[in-house]
């Protein structure tokens, strides 16, 4: 049982390790984590309903993941073909087009969800001041 419990706090410690690398080494990784922090900022002011909590966290989580894993393959393609190649590069742009999916989706998701009770707050704010 020791060793079981040994091997997933490792398990937690490489996946952590991942994540830390992940930031240090992915510009837009910060723009996504600037991007998810004013969107969570924004339902709490929104007091958005639980439900779409879990769509906005799912819509976060969908972004990060696909950074994740496009991180993770632009390094094995590098470590596989460090020299150009068109099949390396073929798979780095179609990792990088699933994060572009996420966003764009996050974006919709985003405006579905936090755009109707936005504007009603900024019509309350302009037209009762």
């Amino acid at each position: 049982m020791r060793a079981f419990l040994k091997s997933r706090a490792l398990s937690f410690t490489y996946a952590f390790s991942g994540w830390w690398h992940v930031i240090r080494t992915q510009r837009n990784a910060w723009i996504h984590a600037l991007v998810g922090l004013m969107v969570v900022v924004l339902g709490f002011w929104l007091g958005i309903s639980p439900r779409d909590w879990a769509v906005i966290v799912l819509a976060i989580a969908l972004v990060w993941t696909a950074e994740f894993i496009n991180t993770a393959l632009e390094a094995i393609v590098d470590l596989a073909s460090p020299e150009t190649n068109e099949l390396a590069k073929a798979g780095k742009d179609v990792g990088a087009a699933a994060v572009l999916i996420a966003a764009l989706s996050s974006v919709i998701i985003g405006l579905l969800i936090l755009g109707p009770p936005l504007w009603h707050k900024i019509q309350t704010l302009i037209f009762n001041s």
